[in-house]
């Protein structure tokens, strides 16, 4: 969680550093590009961890408010940057950045919901190739202490 947090970090100040020097929000894209990954890494692991096993068995964990105060920090970051996009950039970039996040949003899950199928496919291949092994196998045992019993 540390190590996305200080990408957030390194990132949004990145950002506000250009844009204060009057740089263009097009010269920081890429950094731009990182703070909204690093910012949905983060969010990912938070509710990876709400959803663990072993939170729900051991009990909360006494860092939740630190991913709490992260959590904000990003939002307070993330309207910052917004309000740089509306001031600073052409007209409706920010709404365009906000559909154009929707739709990467999107691709992600479909990139993940493929590849997830393909990793059921081998799986259920690699069932079937071991079920087929040990039938063979028992049928050539079974064949061969008949013929030499």
């Amino acid at each position: 969680m540390l190590a996305e947090l200080a990408a957030c970090s390194a990132a949004y100040t990145t950002i506000k550093k250009a844009i204060s020097q009057g740089r263009e929000l097009v010269d920081v894209g890429k950094s731009i590009g990182a703070f909204v990954s690093a910012e949905e890494d983060l969010k990912a692991k938070v509710e990876k961890k709400k959803k663990s096993v072993f939170t729900k068995v051991l009990g909360k964990a006494g860092d939740d408010f630190e991913e709490f105060l992260a959590l904000d920090k990003l939002k307070e970051q993330k309207r910052e940057l917004e309000s740089h996009m509306r001031l600073f950039g052409r007209p409706g970039l920010f709404d365009d950045w906000v559909s154009y996040q929707g739709q990467m949003r999107k691709q992600r899950k479909e990139a993940l919901r493929k590849k997830q199928k393909e990793a059921e496919e081998l799986r259920e291949m690699l069932t079937w190739i071991f079920i087929i092994v040990v039938l063979w196998g028992g049928i050539c045992g079974t064949a061969y202490w008949w013929f030499f019993s």
